[in-house]
């Protein structure tokens, strides 16, 4: 009912003052553009959410380099073979 009164009116700033609970013109009554609200608050969800990535990705931990194995030390041999020094 309140949309199909709004609609019948070819008035910019005409709408319905939910307060007062009367139609007229809003901007007279000091009653802002819901739009604007909406904008700035989505302006400002956005700037917080590029905070937030940008302050995620400073903090993030450097990976911790991994060193390869020690390789293995030359075998024993066969022992108890005298004779055969070089």
């Amino acid at each position: 009912i309140v949309v199909g009164k709004i609609l019948e009116k070819d008035t910019y700033a005409y709408g319905y003052d939910a307060q007062a609970g009367e139609y007229g013109n809003l901007i007279s009554k000091g009653i802002i553009d819901p739009t604007k609200v909406v904008r700035a608050a989505l302006q400002g969800a956005a700037s917080v959410a590029g905070l937030l990535i940008t302050t995620e990705a400073m903090v993030a931990e450097v990976p911790k380099r991994q060193s390869p194995a020690m390789p293995g030390g030359p075998g024993g041999g066969m022992g108890g073979m005298g004779g055969m020094d070089f």
